[in-house]
């Protein structure tokens, strides 16, 4: 339940505690003016604000044998769960059995009996001013007016319809959990709290967006995560200052170091099991409601080329399969442009009979190998934007089809070459390697770049280029971290998990460029240690 007042009381942001002091005195702003005494001028007022909303109920009450004593409770009907609101709110309203001896009672004793012994919910607050009013009743809780009383009382009644937990649709696994996140910040939080029952798991709430009053929540784990980390995390949502705030997204582009690159340095997962493992390595989770996507800080460009089932696997297989990951990047990112630097520039460095070969295809074709790849690039990214857009049920046939017809219409017409097509077709199945879709969104943009820079002076411009490309990843922080970690700055102990991965029991310390607070993450089991042993020399271990 997310009461305001609550809210206000323990998790308060210092951005919230500027625009209250900023809306103190204005004309614009009167929601902190406090309830009237009169039960009639409350429900005109709050009809009045939210222009008289048919999905905004008001049900009226009498208490006792006495008509004067009149309550009233208010609620949004597609955000309350109605089965709970009418057996622990409307019904004891209406049933309870010491009606009698309120005959006589005044407005506050209503009002305390009301909120100590009549609503079996599980949360009730007190409200006491108009913007705590209105934030109870868009959060899906339910509020009691009392008559001849000027403070109302929240129940938790939020509810309402929500998508069910489902499989994960973009970070697909094999072996790894087959549950993902929803909309719901909720359930969200529930399923990292499945996964880690752990008292060290601290949850702060923020409340976002000066119209939308978006919840948001960060979750780290207390004596593990670095103290600069989670005070920088605050810092940045604190510092936020917007309208409205409708998915992670939205957060992700307002925090981030720097914006002027195409690398992500906020990573984002709709996986629980990752989130958890990040947690437990000292990272921060930040949570968006309406959002089925969680982002976690800081992000090494490490992570975004590791998946969960490489957690899952034993570590040989999940080694080669990483290494494989490695090499498809570098494909979808140099594929085309060193085709083009080498059959317009360097020749010499093709094998004869393949230059000969390349030739022949390239016969009658009128463009350069520049133009050959930018249509066959844009065709094919044209091609994968419209089948994400288009319905699943056509939208990969569409794609398929037409990657397959438009290519071989290409060669037959002779606009482009066999061997170009090859190219991008393998560039474009190596794209889909990468594990974090933002990061090889990132690789198609830069392709580009390469593309027409390989075109002008070959591989001494695109040497040049990924030079400077190493230099800008080298000079990215995520919350202060080297997103090349642990390569740049160069972490002995960290490399057991980023080009390979090592065997867990060998994964003993966390990674070391977030963590240096609690680095120790594992003991020595005895399995590990007669591994150890068995590895030594047989004359070493019968000395022993």
């Amino acid at each position: 339940m997310k009461f305001i007042r609550k809210f206000t009381q323990k998790t308060r942001t210092s951005s919230n505690r500027n625009r209250d002091e900023n809306h103190q005195g204005s004309a614009i702003d009167d929601g902190h003016r406090p309830l009237d005494t009169d039960l009639d001028i409350n429900i005109k007022r709050f009809r009045e604000e939210t222009g008289n909303s048919p999905d905004l109920k008001v049900r009226q009450f009498e208490l006792g044998s006495n008509p004067q004593i009149r309550v009233a409770a208010i609620y949004n009907e597609g955000l309350v769960d109605q089965p709970q609101l009418n057996e622990f709110v409307i019904q004891p309203l209406m049933l309870s059995k010491d009606r009698g001896r309120l005959s006589e009672a005044s407005g506050e004793q209503v009002f305390h009996f009301l909120r100590n012994h009549a609503l079996p919910v599980g949360e009730v607050d007190t409200v006491e001013n108009w913007n705590e009013v209105m934030n109870t009743v868009m959060d899906g809780n339910t509020i009691i007016f009392i008559d001849h009383f000027p403070v109302a009382i929240g129940c938790n009644t939020s509810g309402g319809e929500w998508r069910g937990i489902e499989k994960p649709t973009t970070e697909l696994s094999i072996r790894g959990p087959k549950d993902s996140f929803n909309e719901s910040i909720s359930t969200n939080i529930s399923l990292i709290r499945r996964r880690i029952k752990s008292p060290n798991l601290w949850l702060e709430m923020y409340r976002i967006g000066e119209i939308t009053h978006t919840d948001v929540a960060i979750m780290y784990m207390n004596g593990i995560v670095s103290d600069q980390i989670v005070e920088e995390v605050r810092q940045r949502l604190t510092d936020i200052k917007v309208d409205g705030i409708l998915q992670a997204g939205n957060i992700e582009q307002l925090i981030e170091d720097q914006t002027m690159t195409p690398f992500p340095t906020v990573y984002n997962t709709e996986r629980p099991d990752l989130v958890s493992r990040y947690l437990l390595d000292g990272r921060v989770a930040i949570i968006v409601d309406g959002t089925p996507f969680v982002l976690l800080v800081p992000a090494l460009f490490t992570q975004f080329l590791v998946a969960s089932d490489d957690y899952a696997q034993r570590y040989d297989i999940s080694s080669f399969i990483r290494l494989l990951r490695y090499a498809s990047f570098l494909i979808s990112l140099l594929g085309p442009s060193i085709y083009i630097a080498a059959i317009t520039f360097h020749q010499e460095m093709i094998p004869t009979p393949l230059l000969f070969s390349l030739a022949a295809t390239r016969e009658g074709v009128p463009f350069p190998a520049l133009v050959e790849a930018l249509l066959m690039e844009l065709s094919f990214e044209i091609l994968r934007e419209a089948g994400i857009r288009m319905p699943r049920a056509v939208g990969q046939a569409v794609s398929i089809v037409g990657a397959l017809v438009l290519g071989q219409a290409a060669v037959q017409a002779g606009i482009v070459s066999p061997a170009m097509v090859i190219v991008a077709s393998i560039t474009g199945i190596a794209s889909f390697s990468t594990p974090a879709y933002n990061l090889a969104v990132s690789a198609r943009l830069i392709r580009f770049v390469l593309m027409i820079l390989a075109a002008t002076f070959g591989f001494y411009t695109l040497t040049l280029a990924m030079i400077v490309l190493v230099a800008h990843l080298s000079s990215l922080r995520s919350f202060g971290i080297p997103y090349l970690s642990p390569y740049a700055p160069f972490q002995m102990d960290d490399q057991k998990d980023a080009l390979v991965r090592l065997p867990l029991w060998m994964l003993a310390t966390r990674t070391k460029a977030i963590n240096k607070k609690n680095i120790k993450k594992m003991e020595p089991s005895g399995h590990s240690m007669l591994k150890k042993q068995n590895n030594r020399p047989e004359g070493e271990r019968h000395e022993e």
